[in-house]
């Protein structure tokens, strides 16, 4: 029989309830809201809480890719093994208080967001569990690792550390590419994605759904420009660029993505001056 999977007690899906409704309400100016929801991203998944050592843990399985069988296998084991070191009671504390200040200062709908990857992130939840059967973990275990050695595309490399010269050389290479000297908005995001590796990217994802979410409706309101509107050319090009930064949150953060993320800056800083 399987397992009921109890979302609102997966570490996983509570933060991407938090960071889509932090999305929406960038998008909606609704500056309270985001206020509310950063302060609890903050609070509640700073390093030394049980739901940010959680989400760690649910975020390398979920986010590792191209690895070999092997490793992957033994990352497996480690995440279980160092799951089983969390205080239980303490997490479910974290999160029953995380919960319901959801639902008093987001939304009490928040829970019903419609997440992507939510199989995945279901299948973690009972790979963790320790009601789930042993037969029907290892059969669990077996799907998430078909996904972390799956080969990706060699356009779409895995995110790896980049020190100070990595990153000298990659904002080198982008200036020589598009022959132009960074803006103040592609620096900060560069910055960002260095420090990603230090807090497991949650500051990272926090800055790039404001930046998508100014991006995109900057680009939205471009479609009205008159030079864009009688240029079919030009005007389907920008549904193009929209269309990139609707699937964003499906995408791994890797250089590709940023990349696309430093043109498109560019293009909405021409649009604006």
């Amino acid at each position: 029989m399987k397992m009921k999977h109890n979302k609102k007690r997966n570490t996983a899906f509570i933060f991407e309830v938090l960071i889509r409704e932090l999305t929406k309400s960038i998008v909606a100016k609704d500056i309270k809201k985001k206020k509310i929801i950063l302060s609890l991203i903050k609070e509640n998944f700073k390093s030394n809480t049980s739901l940010s050592r959680d989400l760690e843990l649910y975020k390398s399985l979920l986010e590792t890719r191209g690895m070999d069988r092997h490793t992957a296998e033994k990352l497996i084991f480690e995440c279980r093994m160092q799951r089983c070191t969390i205080d239980q009671k303490q997490l479910f504390k974290e999160q029953t208080a995380l919960i319901k200040k959801i639902n008093q200062h987001v939304s009490k709908e928040a829970f019903a967001v419609f997440i992507p990857n939510y199989r995945n992130v279901a299948t973690v939840y009972q790979i963790f569990s320790a009601g789930t059967k042993t037969k029907q973990r290892v059969l669990l275990e077996s799907q998430i690792l078909n996904q972390m050695v799956v080969v990706e595309d060699k356009d779409k490399p895995l995110m790896q550390h980049i020190n100070n010269l990595t990153l000298k050389t990659f904002i080198k290479g982008f200036n020589e590419k598009y022959n132009n000297n960074l803006i103040t908005e592609q620096k900060i995001l560069l910055n960002k994605y260095i420090s990603s590796f230090s807090d497991n990217g949650t500051e990272m994802r926090l800055y790039l759904s404001e930046e998508i979410g100014r991006l995109k409706k900057a680009v939205k309101n471009s479609l009205r420009l008159r030079e864009i509107k009688e240029d079919p050319a030009m005007a389907k090009k920008t549904q193009e660029v929209l269309k990139i930064l609707s699937t964003t949150s499906k995408r791994p953060v890797d250089t590709n993505f940023i990349q696309e993320i430093l043109k498109i800056q560019v293009l909405v800083k021409e649009i604006e001056n």
